[in-house]
């Protein structure tokens, strides 16, 4: 296994210093489609599914991902290649290991309807309120900013009536919903890069690049809470602090651990857990603190780099068991736009650390 996992870190190496083109070259050597070196199996085979987002509705899961697929369009180091246009929400009853039947309910929300949207839906979240589920999703808007709309729907497979407008004071990517004990909601989002997290740095969107100084506070997520009607923010949108184990904020040189997408909020044992991808370093990371709003110290990794350029997960409980839900390019052979949605189980070990789990096996 410690072979396998050197050579991943190798290619995650190399796609850090080429970025998401030169990834492309490099990704044979992790494995292909090989199943044998792969721990978990993928759960959707006729699509091109990513950025699993799963929640328990209903005594069932629902996973909300993205959905791939091969546009044609040329790949760069923004992600124009990531060119997707609608949303799938799959089920299932049961997980028995890393597999269960999985149902497709085809198609929930279609780009063409949502009226202010521009291109590419990426990865979404959903949540429930009342009897009503809401799908939260960021896309570009006809001025090419990505921003975050809300559709609304009366089963937890949709389909979703779009908002005619995105909501108000969300930008960048990558919604995340927290519903926490007392029955506040909260938003988590953002993502750098592609993800245009850097041109809100002046509190409005400007189309230049700005990130901080290695020896800087790292860009953050943002959370909010969410307002009654699910569809607003019910405050300004703050900052995701992540500390290091000194109690400083961590800073933009820490590629292998500050925070670059894919929030996600979760709940164990009255401990908040805020975990992420740390982009060209391809982990996902956790941090731990007492507030949904934190401040979060970072505790360690949750997963190891998957074969392709991006890493992105969410963590549910689901009878009794933790799970992780992720993603690979195993069914592409490595085309890092075109992959597939995976299961796993998740484990504590006693003092509430999370173990780290490697994709792949000998």
């Amino acid at each position: 296994m410690q072979q396998r996992a050197d050579k991943v870190r190798l290619v995650a190496m190399a796609a850090g210093v080429a970025g998401l083109v030169g990834l492309q070259q490099w990704a044979g050597a992790a494995g292909g489609q090989t199943p044998a070196k792969f721990l978990t199996p993928p759960l959707v085979n006729d699509i091109f599914t990513a950025d699993p987002s799963a929640h328990v509705f209903n005594g069932k899961i629902f996973i909300y991902p993205s959905h791939d697929i091969d546009a044609g369009v040329k790949p760069d180091d923004l992600g124009s290649h990531f060119a997707m246009r609608d949303y799938h929400v799959f089920s299932m009853e049961s997980i028995e290991g890393s597999t269960g039947k999985v149902v497709d309910h085809g198609v929930a929300l279609d780009i063409k309807d949502v009226p202010w949207a521009g291109r590419q839906m990426w990865a979404p979240d959903a949540a429930e309120k009342d009897g009503r589920y809401y799908l939260y999703f960021p896309v570009k808007d006809k001025q090419d900013v990505f921003r975050i709309g809300a559709a609304v729907g009366t089963a937890p497979q949709g389909p979703f009536k779009a908002q005619p407008e995105a909501m108000n004071g969300t930008y960048s990517i990558d919604p995340c919903v927290f519903k926490d004990t007392d029955g506040q909601y909260y938003m988590y989002f953002g993502g750098i890069w592609g993800g245009q997290l850097q041109r809100w740095t002046s509190g409005s969107y400007v189309p230049k690049d700005v990130y901080p100084a290695k020896d800087q506070p790292a860009l953050s997520a943002k959370v909010a809470r969410l307002g009654a009607d699910m569809i607003s923010l019910a405050e300004s949108p703050r900052d995701v602090v992540l500390l290091d184990e000194k109690g400083k904020p961590l800073l933009a040189g820490d590629n292998g651990r500050r925070f670059f997408e894919a929030s996600w909020l979760h709940r164990y044992n009255g401990t908040y857990y805020l975990s992420y991808s740390t982009g060209d370093t391809h982990n996902i990371m956790y941090a731990t603190g007492r507030s949904p709003y934190g401040p979060f110290t970072v505790r360690g990794k949750v997963l190891e780099p998957v074969l392709g350029w991006t890493n992105h997960h969410s963590i549910v409980e689901f009878k009794g068991k933790w799970y992780l839900f992720y993603h690979d390019s195993q069914k592409s052979g490595g085309q890092t736009h075109l992959r597939n949605i995976k299961v796993t189980e998740l484990k504590y070990r006693p003092d509430g650390t999370i173990e780290t789990i490697d994709a792949y096996i000998e």
